[in-house]
């Protein structure tokens, strides 16, 4: 390779639905080595139509990527922290790929589509990673592992009113089965006469679908789901949208609260981790990264994940170093990770990682926001939770 194709910068790959959100006049981002739509009018009108009627997402930059086979369910055992063999047929499950010395390499939503079918569900940036890791970890083992990004479509609809709108668009007799359908569940469907695996799940804090489709069939669905949808209020909505949403849920996103130098436990995510999983035969079962977490399982962690309230009107950011008010600012006892205004609740909020002695609830603390301090309270997350119907 020579020194020019070194330096050539590899294009951003482009959604099935770009000419979609070219033509409504998206301001186009690059994000995780793809062209994905930032906005369409503002990022506060897109946050508020899905905290209050809907939001259309293209999520088609995420990775599909099914794991199939005899022992897809035991590959899986050993390849991610989460007990994936005790997943039933048509429900899903939040787990990490970590490395051996437990660091995160992503996070994923694996949903179990059939006996020996999954579908490992991971984020842009990291894909072919976790597509490699998949294929290291599972040789030797009778499973498959196939990248499908590439053919698949992923459309979210997010919103008090997603069931409202997803319902009007499937045949009369899979109405009430859609109705039914539990959180972090999937079943297939046709919506708008397009063949989907319509799932339950989301990343906004809200009620809402996520459709699987052929990529060929994803403009068909995109257009036929903000026909119906924009008299209910639905509009498109971008990743600064879905940033914001995520973020007043207390979401994770992968980069700021995880990343390589983190483990599940510092993300207060512990729970994902199993440490009691067994192989057939019922002996321990050895997955990636098991030694290092069982070692920390208990262990004071060097620093510890909170949610911050600003007390007065200027956001904290990823990368502010967290201090102790009226103290040295060079003393730093944490950092942000992600930070804005919450359009919901009217006061800044962020996430940030602090030392232990400093993560109690109630805990007043400031961030150093461009020299001056911040003050911002330990608050419990999620910062938001939906209402719950009557």
């Amino acid at each position: 390779m020579t020194e020019s194709e070194q330096h050539t910068p590899v294009a951003d790959r482009l959604s099935p639905l770009h000419d979609e959100h070219v033509a409504l006049g998206a301001s186009l981002t690059s994000f995780g080595g793809w062209q994905m739509p930032l906005r369409y009018t503002s990022d506060l009108a897109e946050h508020r139509a899905v905290r209050e009627a809907a939001g259309l997402f293209d999520l088609s930059h995420m990775g599909e990527i099914e794991v199939s086979g005899p022992q897809a369910a035991a590959a899986l055992d050993r390849a991610l922290v989460g007990n994936l063999s005790a997943v039933a047929v048509g429900r899903a499950r939040y787990t990490m790929i970590c490395a051996e010395d437990g660091s995160v390499l992503d996070d994923l939503v694996v949903y179990r589509l059939a006996e020996e079918t999954f579908l490992v569900v991971a984020n842009a940036g990291n894909a072919p990673l976790v597509t490699q890791e998949l294929v290291r970890r599972c040789a030797g083992l009778e499973a498959t592992v196939t990248d499908q990004a590439a053919e698949t479509a992923l459309i979210a609809v997010q919103g008090p009113r997603a069931e409202e709108i997803v319902t009007s668009l499937v045949a009369a007799e899979d109405v009430q089965v859609v109705k039914g359908l539990k959180y972090y569940a999937s079943l297939t469907a046709q919506v708008a006469g397009i063949d989907a695996l319509v799932a339950r799940t989301g990343y906004t804090g809200e009620d809402g679908f996520e459709l699987f489709v052929p990529a060929e069939r994803a403009r068909e669905l995109w257009r036929a789901v903000l026909a119906a949808g924009e008299p209910l209020g639905l509009v498109p909505a971008g990743l600064s949208a879905r940033d914001s949403l995520r973020l007043e849920a207390g979401m994770p996103l992968y980069g700021h609260e995880l990343d390589t130098t983190t483990t599940p436990y510092e993300a207060g995510l512990g729970r994902v981790v199993k440490l009691d999983k067994v192989d057939a035969e019922g002996n321990p079962l050895e997955f990636v990264g098991r030694a290092a977490l069982a070692s920390r399982k208990g262990a004071q962690p060097a620093r510890v994940l909170v949610g911050l309230r600003g007390l007065g009107k200027r956001p904290a950011r990823a990368g502010y170093a967290v201090v102790i008010p009226g103290k040295d600012p060079d003393v730093q006892i944490g950092f942000v990770t992600s930070g804005a205004p919450s359009p919901t609740l009217g006061y800044p909020i962020a996430m940030a990682y602090v030392t232990p002695e400093f993560s109690a609830e109630g805990t007043e603390l400031a961030v150093d926001v461009r020299g001056r301090e911040e003050p911002v309270v330990i608050v419990p997350m999620p910062f938001y939770r939906r209402p719950q119907a009557s």
